[in-house]
């Protein structure tokens, strides 16, 4: 085949993106039918969608509530799809926590709840407990965001402001059968982790208060003293026994497709793994090295070779706004440390469409990137350090604009080495 990195790294990355489409995780996850009722819930960026394949599969009458991110809407006959604020609840995040409620209430053993959750539930669900208000969550929220903290350590802290959330909503549907389905935008697919786990039975976490102490939230005493006292009720753990949960969907489903994509073009392929997390730009550095490394033996008649990666990459603000990602930031920070190396290209981009604050799903690079910047009156280390990484790809148009893809399992990165220079 023809070789053109740019378009072949947007097709892989759109390969991997259809191979964890909810068309193509759900059917082979479908419970039993139960003798009484089947219920659906599910909160989440995929979740529409899984509930629209769900209906279409399902033969018997259903009927339930899911929540969405505003524009995120999947149209369905029986399911009510409710869209809210993300990544800052809202209103409708609190209404929609308190009809999921309603509807698994009165249940009996002989009911089934099918759960759909993917990332993006947390935010979705908002249901305070006593002494906080929705404005508390949204100001937690925002602190945690801007900290650097990784998603585990969010979601702790979200599940101690929470009458939803870790496991509450499966106590709730009691003495209902539960299957949940889970499609993954956590490094380590985690259940009880991704949407805040409102089905699973929470895993023993970190203490809040450390979490508290680490980034030094700039929080009001009172939720600091509110959340460090918070423990959830997992005594009956017996509740959960019997529960099923299937991981449908990973970050390595869509590297893997891509791989098999890559290496059908004659392509080598290095998979670095689903779970490189860390702050944005060190993953940068470390992936440069080992880029500038390969292309260093490359020969000339060698064929491409590209390194495939995800997880979750994070970024610190401080007292920066801010404009794009932690694909974009690692994208850029990546460009700089390759420092124009004629053979490498690379793609970085957040599988649900959008990455930080921008309305990319990431961007592309090449080996010109940074002098067509500098060209254009751009200075890219700047951008970098005022965490404006979205504007270096806007500028240039290389960005990947895919708009929400409704499916979700968090970052897709790759690098491709080409022997020749273009």
């Amino acid at each position: 085949m023809d070789l053109q990195p740019e378009i072949n790294l947007k097709k892989l990355f759109y390969v991997g993106v259809e191979a964890v489409s909810p068309e193509k995780r759900i059917p082979g996850h479908l419970p039993k039918k139960p003798k009484g009722r089947t219920i659906v819930i599910g909160a989440g960026k995929a979740s529409a969608w899984m509930a629209k394949v769900l209906e279409e599969l399902w033969d018997e009458p259903l009927s339930g509530v899911v929540v969405v991110p505003y524009e995120h809407k999947k149209d369905t006959r029986n399911i009510k799809i409710i869209e809210a604020g993300h990544p800052i609840p809202d209103q409708q995040s609190e209404n929609a926590a308190h009809k999921m409620l309603e509807v698994v209430s009165n249940l009996n053993a002989d009911d089934l709840v099918i759960s759909l959750m993917s990332g993006g539930g947390s935010s979705l669900l908002a249901y305070p407990i006593e002494g906080i208000a929705l404005q508390d969550i949204k100001l937690v929220n925002r602190a945690l965001f801007s900290s650097g903290a990784c998603i585990k350590e969010i979601n702790t802290v979200r599940q101690a402001m929470s009458g939803i959330k870790g496991g509450q909503l499966r106590l709730a549907a009691l003495p209902a059968q539960i299957v949940t389905l889970v499609m993954s935008d956590v490094a380590g697919d985690d259940p009880s982790i991704i949407a805040s786990g409102p089905t699973i039975l929470p895993t023993d976490s970190e203490p809040v208060s450390d979490i508290l102490k680490r980034y030094d939230l700039n929080i009001p005493d009172k939720l600091k003293k509110i959340l460090t006292n918070r423990r959830l009720n997992i005594e009956n753990r017996k509740s959960f026994e019997g529960d099923t949960v299937h991981i449908i969907a990973r970050a390595g489903d869509a590297l893997e497709a891509a791989a098999t994509q890559a290496k059908n073009w004659g392509w080598e392929v290095l998979n670095l793994g689903d779970s490189i997390s860390g702050i944005a730009t060190e993953i940068a550095k470390i992936n440069a090295e080992e880029a500038l490394q390969i292309a260093t033996f490359r020969s000339a008649g060698s064929p491409p070779l590209i390194l495939l990666s995800g997880g979750e990459a994070t970024v610190s603000l401080n007292s920066a706004t801010g404009y794009g990602g932690p694909n974009s930031e690692y994208l850029l920070a990546l460009a700089l440390a390759l420092n124009h190396d004629p053979k490498i290209w690379a793609l970085a981009c957040d599988t649900d469409g959008i990455d930080g604050n921008s309305q990319n799903a990431g961007g592309f690079l090449t080996p010109h990137s940074i002098t067509g910047a500098t060209e254009l009156g751009v200075d890219p280390t700047g951008l970098l350090a005022a965490h404006r990484s979205a504007e270096f790809f806007d500028v240039l148009g290389q960005n990947v604009v895919t708009g929400p893809t409704l499916t979700n399992v968090n970052d897709f990165r790759s690098i491709a080495i080409c022997a020749g220079a273009y």
